[in-house]
């Protein structure tokens, strides 16, 4: 059996049957990470990051709050056991996943529950570390981390543990989605896109948009999703500029709304789409509809360019230009990866991409979004766009195919 009543091969309804292979996913994801360590000739990996955990092993205990409470680790060794820490009396929540070969109580040193013994503890905790290095290291101290504070880096280090951005490890790793991963995340984006209809549905004017978002939220958890990341959804003068988090405000009858689902659904993959929704049975102004037009086709003429061989740079050199009323106003990318949440590339627009841009290479079977907002610079309202894709050897392949608003659109498609 499977953690949390899930059989290894787990129905899902939102695909008519179709099934994960929940011991096929874990085989493929951990021999990526082992991969990547053993390419840069790291001894193992020490995660704390809950997706970083949930990539390498598929265990999850309390994610969101041990986002910001470091209770849980994970130690991968590049030829050895993958062991779990958890927190106290959860040792039986990994028992059953095939991939883990020990689970131990973990040492938690941060200040809410060490206090003024954190260093102490710090140390008690490097020192259990230090010995599966030690151990299994083959002579290697090389430790790859993800995250870490300041007394435990110390602790490590003391030991003569030497320490690697763990990051860069688990991203490279989770860039390119296996078989299952791709079956787990077309599972996603069904109940994400089941959401987005049923939302589509009770939109009526005088509802608020936390009322709109609490569906997105519902349905997500009905079908066994995980949470939503943002609260990007607003209404009217509210959409523009972008990123104001719903609130209490009433969408009144031809109002645009806007939203990002950022949703981390089934088996923690995230459905990262967004849609503009016209409120009520009017017809949309000119303005709108010019607005969403533009966004229509920055989506489209963007997707159209990804292929395997693409570099980033030469993604952001020839991506759809914005007209010159909106580029203060742009989004902060135009394509970012997508997975177990927004994760890497992040590839930059042309103007940014001096500042804060990388290159590198799109490659077959990465799943990645393509991104639009469009908002006039002092203007009244913007539109939020978003597709997700799988870079096949023959181009994009949506993921995303939930309908566009006709009535917003200036041409049918």
């Amino acid at each position: 059996m499977a953690p949390d009543g899930q059989t290894d091969r787990q129905q899902d309804p939102a695909q008519d049957g179709a099934a994960v292979d929940l011991r096929a996913l874990r085989a493929y994801r951990l021999a990526r990470v082992r991969a990547e360590l053993k390419r840069r000739d790291y001894a193992g990996a020490l995660l704390y990051d809950p997706m970083n955990i949930r990539y390498a092993c598929d265990s999850r205990n309390m994610a969101v709050w041990c986002l910001h409470n470091p209770v849980r680790y994970c130690f991968v060794a590049t030829e050895g056991p993958v062991v779990i820490f958890d927190f106290h009396n959860c040792e039986h929540l990994s028992e059953d996943i095939e991939v883990i070969d020990e689970v131990r109580p973990a040492t938690s040193w941060f200040y809410f529950e060490a206090g003024q013994r954190s260093e102490e503890l710090a140390g008690t905790w490097a020192a259990e570390l230090a010995d599966l290095v030690t151990r299994y290291g083959g002579g290697n101290r090389r430790l790859a981390v993800d995250k870490c504070d300041l007394f435990g880096v110390s602790a490590l280090q003391a030991l003569d543990i030497s320490l690697h951005d763990g990051q860069e490890v688990m991203e490279l790793a989770r860039v390119i989605k296996g078989p299952e991963e791709l079956r787990a995340m077309r599972t996603s984006v069904a109940v994400c896109q089941m959401a987005m209809a049923e939302m589509h549905r009770q939109l009526t004017p005088g509802m608020t948009e936390n009322q709109l978002w609490a569906i997105l939220n519902q349905v997500n958890a009905a079908n066994g999703g995980e949470w939503i990341e943002t609260r990007l959804l607003s209404a009217g003068g509210r959409t523009n500029p972008w990123f104001r988090e719903c609130g209490d405000h009433a969408i009144q009858a031809g109002d645009i709304v806007s939203f990002d689902t950022d949703m981390i659904g089934p088996y923690s993959y995230c459905s990262d789409i967004s849609r503009t929704f016209l409120c009520g049975d009017g017809r949309a102004s000119d303005e709108q509809r010019r607005l969403y037009q533009l966004a229509w086709e920055q989506i489209h003429t963007n997707t159209a360019l990804l292929k395997p061989g693409l570099s980033f740079r030469e993604l952001s050199e020839n991506a759809w230009t914005l007209p010159a009323s909106c580029a203060a106003n742009r989004y902060s990318v135009v394509v970012h990866g997508v997975g177990l949440c927004d994760e890497y590339p992040a590839v930059r627009y042309q103007r940014d991409f001096e500042k804060a841009g990388y290159d590198g290479v799109f490659e077959e079977n990465m799943t990645v979004c393509v991104e639009s907002y469009i908002g006039e610079e002092g203007g009244h309202e913007g539109v939020k766009l978003e597709q997700q894709v799988l870079i096949t050897a023959g181009g994009a392949e949506l993921l995303s195919d939930f309908p566009f608003e006709e009535r917003l659109l200036l041409r049918e498609v």
